[in-house]
């Protein structure tokens, strides 16, 4: 799991976060499954691409989770930027034989339709260029619910986490399923 503060349980304990319930659930289904939680607060594609190649070498790992992207439409990155980086990530993840699933991020409307549909559109171009499977929004009927993030309004309460993990939980299945 390659991820932003989303993933790294920003405002709790890693056990609460929804990586640590989804690993879990994994366990209990896939025997000798490991999950590796690499992601970092404030991380942005850019770092997670600095990042990727130790960890690809370091955990060889069948799946690649890519949750990253947040940060870089907070700052106003270029999307094109974020694209590359998604793809080269992806790349390099397959060039060591794992599938990557890339989870896609949504980002306030006042950055203004243009650049809103641009980011999000980095995350389904960057999925269909490489083959990676895209995943579903993670925050998908939670961001909308006040009584499930944080004063901030960013981030993800400690019960939302189980929902977090349920809305994911299909996607990771159905990777698991067919990886040898």
């Amino acid at each position: 799991m390659l991820g932003d503060s989303i993933s790294a349980a920003y405002g709790m304990s890693l056990e609460q976060g929804w990586v640590a319930l989804l690993a879990r659930q994994l366990a209990a289904e896939f025997s000798a499954i490991e999950v590796v939680n690499a992601s970092i607060s404030g991380d942005t594609s850019g770092g997670g691409l600095r990042r990727l190649p130790a960890l690809l070498d370091e955990h060889a790992p069948q799946l690649v989770v890519l949750e990253l992207g947040g940060n870089d439409g907070l700052r106003g990155y270029p999307t094109r930027k974020l694209h590359d980086n998604l793809v080269s990530m992806t790349s390099l993840a397959q060039e060591q034989g794992a599938k990557v699933l890339i989870l896609p991020m949504e980002i306030p409307p006042n950055y203004g339709p243009r650049y809103t549909s641009a980011f999000r559109d980095s995350f389904r171009e960057a999925a269909q260029t490489t083959g990676a499977t895209l995943g579903p929004f993670l925050l998908e009927n939670i961001a909308t619910q006040p009584a499930l993030m944080q004063e901030d309004g960013i981030h993800p309460t400690v019960a939302a986490q189980t929902l977090i993990a349920e809305n994911l939980l299909p996607s990771f299945r159905a990777l698991l399923d067919t990886t040898p």
